[in-house]
């Protein structure tokens, strides 16, 4: 089969399954990224992400990864909620409402794999969901999916950023759909919005500035008192700088039943947070991405906020 028809099998196919986006690119060595890492790694911007200094080489080359890789093939799943938090409580992602990430994502890539195997045969290769050191927004930049805007986030010129990002990396030989431009322009909105300042630059994130990186990441007892009074009610992960991103006007609601949220996140007031105990947080977020953050962690983030709105008063 011809790599033209190949690349729409897989782009039809992926579509079938609620993917949002294909993109396309060589698997080789990620040259331009590679300065920008080392920089970043060295002013410590990724804080206590020790991960982030393991396997350096396996991260720019995704042939180390996967061996006799040819084509990095990257996907956009959406995670747009028809329906957020009320306005006047503790706040999580939006990407945390349902069901974890990382299972539903990587299933529909396994079913992706399988179906194309049936139309041209065994390929062999790996599935990816936020699960290895792979620069996912680098490898979904190269393949045109979107661009990586000043926040740090991809974004797509039709339907924002509110997606999670996903590749099969596979001895499938394609030719590279190649990049799509920088829209971005003059905006400096995420930028004036973040209340930590963790958007030091245009394009260069502080990721030890973040409020996703403290309510998720830090592991300590307490947060940094570079926190303090920031948090905006954030109590894991932060949708500032996504919330005003004026692409985001394009964001359109997922069809996604697992990433539908449990009633009781839409509707807790302040003081059902506050009284959560571990039993209602086991069964609340069973199978949820806030579990990577356990119960005292995120308790630990719910009393910090609080104590912000008592300092206020």
């Amino acid at each position: 089969m011809q790599q033209d028809h190949v690349k729409k099998l897989i782009r039809r196919k992926a579509e079938e399954i609620g993917f949002l986006h294909v993109g396309f690119s060589k698997a080789d060595f990620l040259a331009s990224e590679e300065p920008r890492l080392i920089n970043w790694l060295k002013a410590e911007k990724h804080g206590k992400m020790g991960y982030m200094e393991n396997h350096f080489d396996m991260r720019l080359d995704p042939r180390i990864l996967v061996p006799g890789a040819k084509t990095v093939i990257s996907l956009a799943y959406n995670y747009f909620p028809k329906e957020t938090q009320r306005s006047d409580t503790f706040h999580i992602s939006k990407y945390a409402y349902g069901k974890d990430y990382h299972d539903v994502v990587r299933s529909k890539l396994k079913q992706l794999v399988s179906e194309l195997q049936q139309e041209i045969g065994e390929i062999e290769g790996r599935v990816f969901v936020d699960s290895a050191p792979i620069l996912e927004k680098a490898w979904a930049e190269k393949s045109g999916v979107g661009w990586v805007g000043k926040n740090g986030n991809l974004i797509q010129p039709k339907t924002g950023s509110f997606f999670f990002l996903a590749e099969i990396i596979c001895d499938l030989e394609l030719e590279p759909d190649g990049p799509i431009r920088d829209y971005c322009g003059s905006c400096t909105k995420c930028i004036d919005a973040c209340p930590t300042d963790a958007i030091e630059a245009p394009y260069v994130v502080n990721g030890s500035k973040c409020i996703s990186y403290a309510t998720i990441e830090l592991k300590e007892a307490n947060l940094p008192e570079l926190f303090r009074g920031n948090m905006h009610n954030w109590i894991y992960g932060c949708d500032i700088c996504q919330d005003v991103c004026p692409w985001n006007r394009f964001s359109k609601p997922h069809s996604e039943s697992e990433f539908e949220p449990k009633a009781p996140i839409l509707s807790f007031s302040k003081q059902e947070w506050l009284e959560l105990d571990e039993l209602a947080f086991q069964t609340i977020f069973k199978g949820s991405a806030v579990k990577r953050t356990k119960f005292s962690g995120l308790k630990r983030n719910i009393l910090f906020v609080q104590s912000e709105d008592k300092e206020s008063n």
